[in-house]
């Protein structure tokens, strides 16, 4: 492992735990890449961690995501084309980003101040704080690796690209190459290659006139990967607690305190929970039912119901898209509204090798367990808001020339999931005002690729109190 990849201090965060006092134990709240990546890293510093959830590992966008790899893609989505093709998506069900056209003031706040951000100039400086954390992604995945905890196979670890990145029409490749100069500018190398009529996958019909290969990226099956780092959490001493819906956190006498009900009978009869009662400050639950002996701020929602007490020296809030109903009260006043994409699983008559991203029409395809996974669209809803089939639809009506030898119409793991969208397209990574508790979430489409280096970067913070480069600017008070 090069030492050049570990975390550079920049400054000291005052909101963070004082010089000398490094959290022994940790509450992470969320179990999808992001949150699994931080318990990881916070147990490679000597943390004691919990990992609560209220579905299950990799239950929000981590399990039906394309699964790339691609810091050479991750860039602020509020780009200068929205100006042409936003006001599609308010009138045009089927455009690659929808948004539905309804009373919902808090969502229009939301899509204008995006829009707000969808200047070549606010992109550019977005792009420059990406930029030191899209450096580092693909180390943090061999830092994983080098733990030596994964497992081994394809379903636990990543594959080398290169990505075909497909076009009908010559004039489509214009703003994608055109936004990998930009990405280029900003200080990051994006190899990018013609392609020959011979190298073409053979799943794209002669409707394609024009492909490109992008090298130095890579892929993995997103669901299999977080469930091997979730069991490596778990080999490694952490408890994972699943079916626990958290309603509040706050300071405590020892740390933190987080109040959670559980979302099904059994979840509190876990054997983490059963018989807990600790009041040293450790990460495992601090007591079950009102009268646990933690404070609470009168008339809280642990004090309406019988529920799950967890106390850790440090808390960390992961919950993607869910991420302001825990995290607002704390001062992170930044938005997150759900960008849902789709995603299914079709066969193909002939192995796809590497992924296919169609970027005219909003689409990225992978290899997926022998299968194609087919992945797109933009959509922003409310993150629990049921799948509208009408947007599998759209993706299929849009990629249904350019392949051949798919089988589209024979469709599997039809999937929707809220990915957390920011107005300026940074993630919201560091300390809230809350002593002893940090957010990890706001990445966009971007949490799997970066979410290792981001879950780095945070453990350093919360055991050192220095803010590492990485995450600099995405300061969740910002």
């Amino acid at each position: 492992m090069s030492t050049t990849s570990r975390p550079r201090p920049r400054s000291r965060d005052a909101r963070s735990a004082p010089p000398g006092s490094a959290p022994r134990t940790a509450v992470v709240v969320g179990a999808g890449m992001v949150g699994l990546a931080t318990a990881w890293h916070l147990q490679e510093q000597g943390v004691e961690v919990t990992v609560v959830d209220r579905e299950g590992v990799a239950a929000g966008s981590s399990w039906g995501n394309a699964g790339w790899l691609t810091p050479g893609m991750a860039m602020p989505l509020a780009d200068p084309s929205l100006w042409t093709y936003g006001p599609r998506a308010l009138l045009d069900p089927a455009a690659p980003l929808h948004v539905p056209l309804r009373f919902d003031p808090r969502l229009w706040t939301f899509f204008a101040r995006f829009m707000a951000h969808a200047t070549q100039a606010r992109w550019d400086r977005a792009m420059a704080a990406l930029t030191p954390i899209d450096r580092v992604a693909l180390d943090a995945f061999d830092e994983l690796a080098a733990g030596g905890s994964l497992g081994h196979g394809v379903e636990a670890g990543t594959t080398p690209g290169p990505f075909t990145v497909a076009f009908e029409h010559v004039r489509e490749a214009r703003p994608f190459l055109r936004e990998l100069e930009h990405v280029a500018a900003a200080g990051q190398a994006v190899p990018v290659r013609r392609v020959e009529a011979g190298e073409r996958a053979h799943q794209l019909t002669d409707r394609v006139s024009t492909v490109y290969a992008l090298e130095g990226q890579r892929f993995l099956e997103p669901g299999p990967y977080v469930h091997a780092l979730a069991d490596s959490v778990r080999a490694r001493g952490g408890t994972i607690l699943t079916g626990l819906d958290v309603l509040d956190v706050e300071p405590g006498r020892l740390g933190a305190c987080v109040f959670a009900r559980a979302v099904h009978p059994d979840a509190a009869r876990h054997p983490a929970l059963v018989g807990a009662g600790a009041s040293d400050g450790s990460g495992v639950p601090d007591g079950v039912g009102p009268d646990a002996g933690a404070p609470r701020r009168a008339g809280s929602p642990a004090d309406r119901e019988e529920g799950v007490v967890l106390r850790g020296d440090a808390v960390v809030l992961a919950t993607g898209a869910w991420l302001p109903s825990l995290a607002a009260p704390l001062g992170v006043r930044t938005r997150v509204q759900a960008g849902r994409g789709y995603s299914f699983t079709v066969k193909t008559d002939e192995p796809v090798e590497t992924p296919i991203y169609l970027p005219a029409r909003r689409v990225a395809c992978t290899p997926y367990q022998g299968r194609f996974r087919i992945a797109g669209t933009m959509e922003f809803r409310g993150p629990d808001e049921p799948l509208q089939p009408r947007r599998i639809d759209a993706i299929l009506a849009s990629v249904r020339h350019l392949f051949q030898g798919v089988d589209l119409d024979d469709r599997h793991d039809e999937w929707v999931g809220s990915r957390p969208v920011t107005p300026d397209g940074l993630p919201l990574v560091g300390a809230t005002r809350t002593r002893g508790v940090y957010v990890a979430g706001g990445h966009g489409m971007w949490g799997m690729v970066l979410g290792p280096a981001t879950g780095r970067a945070l453990a350093h913070l919360v055991t050192t109190g220095e803010t590492p480069d990485e995450i600099r600017a995405f300061d969740p008070l910002r």
